[in-house]
């Protein structure tokens, strides 16, 4: 199951990377416990690659998920979104049972 980028994440991605200039700049995105529904999704920008991070290449960016984040990710889509509740990054994920109103929380 294949964790997908879409071209608003990619392009957004790109940009924030211009805009540091600092082209070494990966996005890493992962989940850790907490928020109101057990999981939350996180997103940074990383220089290093891990060991065992996974590294998926689109559109000229490079998008890092570390082998635990992974497992709850797989087959999600990673978007962006600019709108009336603000612009961010989110996860569209098939594994999700469950999401909280703000759409950074889940449960599995």
């Amino acid at each position: 199951m294949n964790i997908s980028v879409t071209q608003a994440a990619t392009d957004k991605v790109r940009t924030l990377i211009e805009e540091e200039e600092n082209f070494e700049l990966k996005l890493r995105v992962f989940v850790t416990g907490g928020g109101c529904s057990g999981f939350q999704y996180g997103f940074s920008f990383d220089e290093q690659q891990k060991e065992n991070d996974m590294l998926i290449e689109q559109g000229g960016v490079k998008v890092l998920i570390d082998h635990l984040s992974y497992q709850y990710l797989m087959g999600s889509e990673i978007d962006y979104t600019e709108g009336l509740q603000g612009s961010r990054f989110l996860i569209n994920n098939p594994m999700a049972k469950s999401t909280c109103g703000c759409g950074s929380s889940f449960t599995i």
